[in-house]
């Protein structure tokens, strides 16, 4: 941790960000919401879905981008199938629910497919993957980023053409191993490590930025505000872009949300769409044999010799279960930047409340 971060307990954190979203517009149910998922995702380690989104949501609630008196409407709703428009209400609130619903669907039936649309940012996805697998369930998701400019580009592009349009498969606990959670964007890295980095004063790796003119470029600040310069590269070179188009398709498609494409309204905001498939695993065989399976293959995998013996390799999830223990025991990490940003937001709210 640098000298200069301070260290802030969850509690306190969900307590004032639910404070400012409240004093801002939001119901409190969906400022308590909302707030518990941006602290829970500093508690995970991707500050990047944290706290330090709370200006961007001040910022839309008071320019009308999120719909904070909306309720979501229900467009089908069969044996498998469940299709929820947002109706451009709060991301976490909306999504919960969806994992809710389309989750007794896959208990009764074995399988369940669930889309949400013109809803606002859902925030870290592999939350509700965690919370799929935590009711027993495996999950598929993609997601799709609208209502905004682009951010990425696009294999062998030189402008932004995407969202980052993150994909989370997740899988439930054995009796030896946790969850199994994979949470990844499409883009090398999220917007919002790209903002920290501006915050922090230091640069990026080579690889995941380019500027405005299409050259490579370590410099985050063309990300730091609401007017951005330049674009993040794909992950994994085409396959990243293979599946940023994919979760253009199913999450912006099937959703009705619409993709990225200018046709689109974009209002300066930051709308998702949703694609998910929540599966019972009890229903494809038997359970006990499937936990024998995974932990085999698990303790396999994780034996490999490191190549540096201070990283072994990990289980998927791992390393935000460590996050959180450490972050739960010692407080969560927050830059000096990032605390001025979040106390601003709390000013122009009308809050009184401040880190």
């Amino acid at each position: 941790m640098p000298p200069t971060d301070r260290r802030i307990d969850a509690d306190t954190l969900t307590g004032f960000l639910a404070a400012v979203l409240t004093a801002a517009g939001a119901r409190k149910p969906d400022a308590d919401c909302v707030a518990a998922h941006l602290a829970d995702a500093n508690l995970k380690g991707h500050d990047s879905h944290g706290a330090g989104l709370l200006p961007v949501y001040v910022h839309h609630i008071r320019k009308g981008l999120v719909e904070t008196g909306a309720t979501s409407a229900t467009l089908t709703d069969t044996a498998v199938l469940l299709r929820i428009d947002g109706n451009g209400g709060w991301g976490a609130p909306a999504g919960f629910g969806l994992i809710e619903q389309a989750g007794q669907k896959a208990k009764a039936g074995g399988l369940a497919a669930a889309t949400l649309g013109d809803v606002h940012h859902l925030g870290r996805i592999g939350a509700y993957g965690e919370r799929a697998a935590a009711a027993g369930l495996a999950s598929i998701h993609f997601v799709s980023v609208g209502d905004h400019a682009p951010l990425v580009a696009p294999f062998r592009g030189s402008d932004a053409r995407f969202g980052t349009n993150p994909v989370c498969i997740a899988f439930p606990a054995t009796a030896k191993r946790p969850a199994f959670v994979l949470d990844m964007a499409t883009s090398r890295i999220a917007l919002g490590k790209a903002r920290v980095a501006a915050n922090k004063g230091i640069a990026l790796a080579p690889g995941n930025l380019i500027d405005e003119k299409g050259r490579p470029t370590t410099d985050p600040n063309g990300m730091a505000g609401f007017e951005l310069k330049g674009a993040l590269t794909p992950m994994g070179r085409h396959k990243g872009y293979g599946l940023a188009f994919a979760c253009e398709i199913l999450a912006g498609v099937l959703s009705g949300a619409g993709t990225i494409q200018p046709g689109r309204e974009r209002r300066g905001g930051l709308q998702n769409g949703l694609f998910s498939i929540l599966i019972d695993p009890a229903a494809f065989g038997d359970p006990a044999w499937m936990e024998d399976e995974i932990e085999a293959l698990a303790d396999y995998v994780l034996a490999s010799p490191p190549m540096d013996w201070d990283s072994p390799v990990l289980y998927p999830g791992d390393p935000e279960r460590a996050a959180e223990g450490k972050r739960r025991r010692e407080g969560i990490p927050m830059d000096d930047t990032t605390i001025a940003q979040l106390n601003k937001s709390a000013e122009i709210a009308g809050c009184p409340d401040r880190l």
